[in-house]
């Protein structure tokens, strides 16, 4: 796949971070723990799921293609920001800057309907725990899976069709540390008014599509916790939704932020990005662990039978 009108252009220049020589070898230091905590964690948390057989319910395996989403997620942007940080000539080809931004696209777009879908699991355990066994067959949990995918698959095309009908002339220059569609329109010397308008009701449509269920998931959950009589009810139910909560605040706050200010190029973007793109993947394995403490029995049990 190329970029139209692009035969003078075979690669881009990514600012990155920093132009510092100093700051950028500490910045090395820091994401390099950053990633290899994001893989240690979620390969811990898909281990653990995996061999517990406790832990083989709805609320799990969404949890583990999670894990695996977040170990895509961070392998997509970070190896490349790592590579920069230490390179003098920070330049991503056409084609492997195009394939970063579907991949950047297809992996938070199926993590956000997700996490939609794990709002869905978390308010028929809660508001429906007799009947939970039933609506979360293994069959529909699959199903939804598969739709995230499917459904994030679709929206990547869209994006990707924009980014091929984009027209560069001299401008190679990315003022950011991964490619993503946002940052290649400022390179564009043709009008991308249109391009930012989809953009944007792409994004809006996406969020919509996630975060209503979500609402509306929580807005009866909300509703059952405090029909429960007792404290103890109370806290039990919320704590077993609040891991959940957190993640949903994280990665919707950041991404929505990034995509509904396309163009700004602020060092508010980049924190943002680096806000769901690498410091979130890395937050999730320990949020569910954390919290969860089927989780740290299963993670305990499994560490005595190795030792």
């Amino acid at each position: 796949m190329a970029l139209r009108n692009h035969s003078t252009i075979t690669e881009f220049i990514l600012t990155g971070l920093s132009a510092d020589p100093h700051i950028e070898v500490l910045l090395f230091v820091v994401f390099l723990v950053i990633y290899l905590l994001t893989i240690l964690g979620n390969l811990m948390m898909l281990v653990v799921i995996r061999n517990d057989s406790r832990l083989h319910t709805p609320m799990y395996f969404f949890l583990s293609n999670l894990a695996f989403l977040d170990l895509c997620f961070s392998t997509v942007t970070v190896p490349k920001l790592l590579e920069d940080l230490l390179s003098e000539k920070k330049t991503i080809s056409v084609d492997d800057c195009l394939a970063q931004v579907f991949f950047v696209f297809i992996t938070a777009g199926t993590e956000a309907f997700l996490l939609s879908m794990m709002a869905y699991d978390r308010y028929a355990a809660i508001c429906h725990p007799l009947l939970y066994s039933q609506v979360m067959s293994n069959q529909l949990c699959v199903r939804l899976v598969l739709t995230s995918w499917g459904l994030a698959s679709l929206n990547s095309i869209v994006i990707m069709l924009l980014a091929i009908n984009l027209d560069f002339c001299e401008a190679q220059t990315i003022h950011h540390y991964i490619c993503e569609l946002p940052s290649l329109f400022p390179l564009s010397c043709s009008d991308i008014s249109i391009h930012i308008d989809i953009l944007i009701c792409s994004t809006l449509l996406h969020v919509l599509g996630t975060s209503l269920p979500i609402f509306i998931s929580y807005a009866r959950i909300i509703s059952t916790i405090l029909s429960i009589s007792s404290t103890t009810g109370r806290n039990k139910a919320f704590n077993t939704c609040s891991s959940h909560l957190i993640a949903v605040i994280l990665f919707f706050g950041s991404g929505l932020f990034r995509y509904l200010m396309p163009t700004s190029g602020s060092s508010l973007d980049l924190l943002a990005s680096l806000q769901y793109s690498v410091v979130t993947p890395m937050l999730n394995p320990l949020i569910y662990s954390l919290k969860n403490k089927d989780v740290k029995i299963a993670m305990k049990r499994m560490l005595e039978k190795s030792l």
